[in-house]
């Protein structure tokens, strides 16, 4: 190469600052999104799991339920692991009484279970127990 060509080539070599800001605006537009995108998932793992932790609470909690012979209308309500739970035991509120007599009659059971933090979760089932004795 002659001199000149070198001398050239020296000059258009290399980036102008204007193409480095460029860059650095694009990589920290890229950053800021994958930043938004990890603080989103974040979350939701968070969410995820304080709603499995309620339901392991809840599953424990129907779990210790009293038996159908000893399940009675009513309220409970305690504490487990920090959580604060609450059982009522309600009549159905179909009108069964129309129906012919069963040996069994349906309850609405509501758990409701509240973490540490506030959330809530709330568990509706039916128990059938024994009709009581007239």
């Amino acid at each position: 190469m002659s001199r000149a060509t070198r001398s050239e080539w020296h000059e258009s070599a290399g980036f102008t600052l204007i193409e480095v800001l460029v860059a650095l605006a694009v990589v920290a537009a890229s950053l800021a999104a994958i930043a938004t995108l990890i603080a989103t998932s974040v979350r939701g793992a968070r969410a995820v799991e304080q709603r499995v932790v309620l339901v392991e609470r809840a599953r424990a909690i129907m779990a210790e339920l009293p038996r159908r012979d000893e399940l009675s209308v009513g309220e409970a309500a305690g504490e487990i692991a920090g959580h604060r739970w609450r059982i009522a035991v309600l009549p159905y509120p179909i009108g069964l009484s129309d129906r012919p007599k069963s040996t069994w009659v349906p309850r609405a059971v509501v758990a409701t279970v509240r973490s540490p933090s506030g959330a809530i979760l709330q568990v509706h089932t039916v128990r059938l127990v024994r009709r009581p004795s007239e």
